[in-house]
């Protein structure tokens, strides 16, 4: 059995510490997570068009996508990328999709992919 020491004091110098540690944790993260640099919708090709911070591109045809699979043009074209790069944003279709998780595939939810 493994005893665990939560009797831990706060003080100003602790809070600082876990801060930078908190904040170093998420440098790290972001570093090695997939995040876009610019997203678009290629209508000629059919294609949205993600090019990711480390310079590859990724591309997927939207049908392949839930929510995307019976948009107009207009509405694959309108879409928003946060500051960060790691969501793509359609406000007029309500969806929305981590760039990880397209990376990877995903491209709804289980129940929706296994049909």
């Amino acid at each position: 059995m493994v005893y665990r020491n939560w009797n831990k004091e706060l003080t100003e110098e602790n809070l600082r510490d876990r801060i930078a540690q908190a904040k170093q944790t998420w440098k790290t993260a972001e570093a090695i997570k997939p995040r876009a640099e610019s997203v678009h919708y290629n209508q000629s090709e059919d294609l949205i068009v993600i090019k990711l911070k480390n310079g590859a591109i990724f591309c997927f045809p939207p049908r392949l996508a839930q929510g995307l699979e019976s948009a107009s043009p207009e509405q694959l074209a309108d879409l928003w990328l946060p500051p960060s790069g790691s969501s793509v944003h359609w406000e007029s279709l309500d969806v929305d999709f981590g760039i990880p998780e397209l990376i990877a595939g995903i491209f709804g939810t289980k129940s929706w992919m296994a049909n």
